[in-house]
């Protein structure tokens, strides 16, 4: 069925149909530009929630960072932020498939329409200028017709009259025969004109309207089938990111199950253990006994008091849940407790040997470029890069210094491992390591005694131990001598069992199959734990 058939005369009807489904698609493409702006608004909102408990997250002390539960919150802000760019996504998507696509398809529709109307518009006023036409021709008939009789009557009267003459009489036939002459034409004209209009209006109503209706409809259903497009797509617009929220989603639960309370228990303890013993008994003071006691004795003057008792440790508050006073920051960390010391020690060195690295590297560098330089003066000046070879050899003593200084308080505070760790990261005169690197190059000359005394303390830990079980084995990547006491050598590709794992000293306890055990540097393998 179509509107040509159904509705040749419903032309109001349809203009307005078509009018408003026109309205409607412009009534969805606002609605959707609407949704759009609740979706940016929605995920500004949430980056900038994200971005407000993110900057309070980094604004909290450093070693919090470390918890599971933090890592896990900061995990979930990551994901909420990935999740308001998807959302972002669905607006960008909708007004670019959608509102942006629907805009200019209801342009083109418009257009369409317009045209369509103009031709039926056209149609009709040629059928109705036609009508005019036949009425007019109509009307002239009947004029003419009328006339025609009058001018017979008046003809057969003057025939009749006796006074007539038959100049008058002739006259009288002669006008009548004109008039009805008029009005056989004006009859001919009339026919004619009947004749073309009932052709017009037989195309107008049966060929050209239809077609128009019918053009209509289909601009109609096309319409209908775009806006079902914009209907369907409103939907897949999210779907389309669905699994991306989901694996957002799914981020944030891992995060849950990621927290883990023993952990964030033994991390607090490891960062805040003071390494200090328990306080031991009080002994019982015996004042009475003083009173047989001659004045002079001075062992027995002023009673000792309890933070007297405690001797090495009466820096310490001696009451658990007294008020700290904030102490005095030292360059040698000796303002916090042993293990807290140790570790801050051990974090300097680490700079220092970084900053040493990165100062013997610059140096090469230089080194390097002043030979080119000599050898090609085209290049360049060798001693425009005097100033710059001077100012690094002056950073590289001060690291080396404080290196040594910091080394010699680490090793104050107890540091064993620690110790054998960052004598192997100095550096000679050349720029190079004195002892082992990744290439299995090795200084015979740097050798001191202290730093053997330091590797003899190895021999401690393997002295009435019982043979302990792997944990895993590793598999070395570079050759290391083991020439120090303590150590054990390894050629590249060689399987070891774990024995101990890295107590972030930089170093690893393995042992053979022939139950040889020592320390080997961490870095130099990759390691492989059971689970």
């Amino acid at each position: 069925m179509d509107w040509g058939t159904e509705l040749w005369d419903q032309y109001d009807i349809i203009e307005k149909h078509t009018q408003s489904g026109l309205e409607l698609v412009e009534k969805y493409v606002k609605f959707v530009k609407e949704r759009t702006e609740i979706e940016q608004n929605y995920a500004k909102q949430l980056r900038n929630l994200s971005k407000k408990y993110n900057s309070k997250r980094s604004s909290k002390d450093e070693p919090d960072c470390r918890l599971s539960s933090y890592q896990s919150f900061l995990d979930i802000l990551n994901e909420m932020n990935d999740f308001a760019g998807q959302r972002e996504l669905i607006a960008e998507n909708m007004m670019m498939n959608i509102c942006i696509d629907l805009t200019k398809y209801l342009q083109e529709l418009k257009q369409e329409r317009k045209l369509y109307l103009m031709e039926a518009k056209k149609a009709q006023q040629s059928l109705e200028s036609t009508y005019k036409q036949l009425d007019s021709s109509k009307k002239r008939f009947e004029r003419e017709w009328r006339e025609a009789e009058r001018a017979a009557q008046y003809a057969d009267k003057t025939d009749q009259d006796i006074n007539a003459t038959k100049a008058d009489v002739e006259k009288a036939k002669q006008q009548a025969h004109m008039r009805a002459h008029i009005a056989e034409e004006c009859k001919n004209d009339y026919a004619a004109q009947l004749q073309k209009f009932n052709k017009e209006q037989n195309q107008f109503y049966f060929s050209d309207m239809p077609q128009i209706f019918n053009k209509l409809q289909d601009l109609d259903e096309k319409r209908v089938r775009k806006l079902a497009q914009g209907y369907v797509l409103f939907s897949d617009t999210e779907k389309h990111v669905m699994p991306i929220i989901g694996k957002c989603l799914e981020g944030i639960t891992k995060a849950g199950t990621n927290v883990n309370e023993k952990n964030d228990s033994m991390v607090l303890i490891e960062q805040n253990k003071s390494g200090f013993e328990r306080p031991g008994d009080l002994e019982f003071e015996d004042y009475s006994q003083g009173i047989n006691r001659t004045s002079s004795d001075s062992s027995l003057g002023t009673p000792k008091g309890p933070m007297d008792l405690l001797g090495k440790n009466r820096s310490k508050n001696f009451w658990l849940f007294s008020k700290k006073s904030k102490p005095m920051v030292t360059e040698d960390f000796g303002h916090l407790p042993p293990e807290q010391r140790r570790k801050r020690l051990q974090q300097k060195l680490e700079e220092i040997c970084k900053e040493l690295q990165k100062e013997v590297d610059q140096s090469e560098a230089l080194g390097k470029m002043k030979d080119v330089y000599e050898k090609n003066p085209q290049m360049g000046d060798p001693a425009s890069l005097a100033s710059q070879i001077s100012q690094t050899s002056q950073n590289i003593e001060r690291l080396r210094g404080e290196l040594s200084k910091y080394e010699t308080w680490l090793a104050e505070a107890g540091g064993r491992g620690e110790m054998l760790r960052y004598k192997a990261h100095t550096f000679n005169n050349n720029g190079a390591h004195d002892l082992h690197s990744p290439d299995g190059a090795h200084s015979d000359e740097s050798t001191p005694d202290a730093s053997q005394a330091i590797y003899a303390e190895f021999d401690d830990d393997f002295e009435d131990e019982e043979l302990t079980l792997p944990i895993g084995n590793c598999t070395a990547m570079y050759n290391f001598p083991g020439a120090s006491e303590g150590t054990i050598s390894m050629q590249e590709g060689e399987v070891l069992a774990v024995v101990e794992e890295d107590k972030g000293d930089g170093w690893t306890r393995v042992r053979r199959n022939n139950g040889d055990e020592g320390y080997i540097p961490t870095s130099y393998v990759t390691i492989s734990l059971n689970k």
